[in-house]
């Protein structure tokens, strides 16, 4: 019965946020194009929020008690709430900046796992870090929760309790996120080289297309013969 109860509130509860972020774009950063890029701190706030909520609701119908959070519980949600509060502190930073040209917040959004992953020149490690250390531990923490529901008799502790160490993981790839993000905007937006206008003795057809050139070198060899 424990799997039904939870995975149901769950289905509740994802659709939920869904449509809260379709309607009203709460998991997006405050930009100007439309549709928005996502925001890793805002996604990884819902995901733990979520995570958290189904188990506790699942414990209280299945128990017919509300838990008690347990320290570790609480300082997981802190660290998703800290990386949010201070991610959106340095968006309007840098919206309230004039030296910052160009923001990755009003970029058009690229899809869900681009937008988290990446910054407004691409995928980079940091994001990509901690975007997965928040996976790992959110299917580890499910996980264990299915577990306890069925054989833990303290309904106390059905929510795992998260050893010192990987909260200190999880809070320093977060606050290296959030210490990076500071740059972000601040960083010089990527662009291709444009191309180079040919000189007075150079083939044009060799600087537009030096790849053919380079090729096949009989073709310029026989465009520079002289015809009759």
């Amino acid at each position: 019965m424990s799997y039904p109860t939870f995975w149901g509130t769950f289905i509740v509860l994802g659709p939920l946020v869904y449509y809260c972020d379709k309607k009203y774009n709460m998991l997006r950063d405050n930009g100007t194009e439309s549709p928005r890029p996502y925001s890793f701190a805002r996604v990884q706030l819902a995901w733990w929020t979520v995570i958290i909520l189904v188990s506790f609701i699942s414990t209280i119908i299945l128990r017919g008690g509300a838990p008690t959070f347990n320290t570790s519980t609480l300082y997981l949600l802190g660290i998703s709430s800290a990386t949010t509060i201070g991610a959106t502190l340095i968006d309007i930073s840098d919206q309230a900046n004039p030296a910052v040209t160009t923001l990755g917040q009003n970029m058009t959004s690229s899809g869900f796992f681009l937008d988290i992953l990446s910054d407004k020149n691409g995928v980079n490690v940091h994001r990509f870090q901690t975007v997965v250390f928040n996976i790992v531990f959110g299917v580890w923490f499910i996980f264990e929760v299915l577990c306890n529901l069925k054989t833990q008799n303290d309904i106390n502790y059905i929510m795992p309790i998260i050893s010192s160490n990987n909260l200190i993981l999880l809070g320093v790839s977060s606050g290296v996120y959030t210490a990076l993000k500071t740059t972000e905007n601040k960083q010089v937006t990527a662009s291709p080289a444009p191309p180079r206008n040919p000189g007075p003795d150079e083939n044009p057809a060799a600087v537009a297309s030096p790849a053919v050139g380079a090729a096949h070198p009989e073709i310029i060899a026989d465009e520079a013969k002289p015809q009759g």
